[in-house]
């Protein structure tokens, strides 16, 4: 059988495995499909879409919303290691940041540019991306200089998953891009979140996931166009000043999440693999 994620490199391999009747399962991660995802769903023995919104796309289909595969690596976390870790404050709420393993420009900048005031309320663990790391770093230092606060500052030019693991048990909000894998690892760890998507996102996948999991009562949605230190500060002092919307957000996650996600598309592979 022949199992794919849809991008635009698997379409001769689906066609050829029509042609000689190999059974194929694909799996959709975003709440719009991709398009090789839509042409060969025609045809193919089974469809896994991690967002409820990607069905519609596959009426009269065999299809099954089974949610985005994560890494287990990352849900759990220990969190007083994580406050021994990354020497946190006890009992301070924790802004996560996480731009993606590249960064984003756009987020650091928001924040440098908050930063001096953000750190009177909230400690921040800040993944930079590592190309950015050394002059975010060297940044903060200046714009903090003189701050008595400026021990609640934690960049990082990558986490790694052990990392990753205690920065989201750590977390009080995350503050993110929108990439359905990323969206199903914060909700797996059941953190209320602010996405911004990324706008330059293929066929603008990014903010579709970004609304389907706003929908789900899981987080709020910045548009980049709209991003400033003042909104994105805004939203934060909105969410974490309401522990009945804190509460009501880190249900709406762990209700979103899927965690056996790879195990139901696992299962379905091997079953069509004997049976076909």
């Amino acid at each position: 059988m022949v199992f794919s994620k849809g991008g635009y490199a698997s379409f001769p391999t689906l066609v050829a495995a029509r042609f000689l009747k190999i059974p194929v399962l694909i799996h959709d991660s975003d709440a719009v499909p991709g398009l090789v995802s839509r042409w060969t769903g025609e045809w193919t023995a089974r469809i896994a879409v991690s967002f409820m919104e990607a069905a519609r796309y596959f009426e009269g289909k065999n299809v099954a919303i089974t949610g985005n595969p994560i890494r287990p690596q990352v849900v759990g976390g220990n969190l007083p290691e994580a406050i021994e870790y990354f020497r946190l404050e006890e009992n301070l709420p924790t802004i996560l940041i996480l731009g993606g393993s590249q960064g984003s420009e756009r987020i650091n900048e928001a924040l440098l540019s908050a930063l001096e005031k953000t750190v009177k309320t909230y400690q921040i663990i800040h993944q930079t991306g590592k190309t950015n790391f050394e002059d975010v770093a060297s940044r903060a230092e200046v714009l903090l200089e003189h701050s008595e606060f400026k021990t609640r500052y934690h960049p990082h030019g990558f986490l790694g998953e052990g990392e990753l693991r205690g920065a989201y048990k750590a977390a009080s909000i995350v503050i993110a891009r929108a990439g359905s894998g990323l969206i199903f690892e914060i909700a797996a760890n059941g953190a209320p979140a602010i996405l911004i998507p990324l706008p330059s996102a293929a066929q603008n996948h990014q903010r579709e996931n970004a609304y389907a999991y706003a929908r789900f009562g899981a987080c709020e949605v910045i548009e980049e166009t709209n991003l400033t230190p003042n909104l994105l500060l805004a939203e934060i002092d909105k969410i974490l000043a309401n522990p009945e919307r804190i509460r009501k957000m880190k249900l709406a996650a762990a209700g979103f999440a899927r965690p056996d996600a790879a195990q139901k598309i696992a299962r379905e592979i091997i079953k069509l693999g004997i049976h076909e």
